[in-house]
């Protein structure tokens, strides 16, 4: 299984949440990352995340997106089932993996509870 950001939701990643604007961090997390990890865990396979060929990296868009899979999975589930494929700089997939690690799940409910 793989998601391709720039092909299967937007090459231009956008802010954090919906009301920011378009290509958000929580759509890319609702409308692609969410089922298709759902997926993953029932078939028991890998899902792989291609970073490659977009403009730019939005902290907002990548701690959202990654970080709020914590509101559904533990840590364990998604680092054991996700791998990336990014040919250009590794600190990006570092990144995403210290959000994963760091997204404290009983904080994120309370703030999305909070909406």
């Amino acid at each position: 299984m793989e998601i391709v950001i720039a092909r299967d939701f937007t090459d231009t990643p956008g802010g954090r949440n919906k009301v920011e604007g378009p290509f958000s961090g929580e759509e890319f997390r609702e409308r692609c990352l969410v089922p298709a990890l759902n997926q993953a865990l029932s078939t028991q396979q890998k899902l792989v995340i291609d970073l490659n060929n977009l403009y730019g990296y939005p902290v907002g868009f990548l701690e959202e997106a990654f970080g709020g899979l914590r509101l559904y999975f533990s840590s364990e589930e998604i680092l054991n089932t996700l791998d990336f494929k990014f040919d250009d700089d590794i600190k990006v997939v570092d990144i995403i993996i210290e959000f994963i690690k760091s997204s404290d799940r009983d904080n994120l409910q309370m703030v999305y509870k909070n909406k």
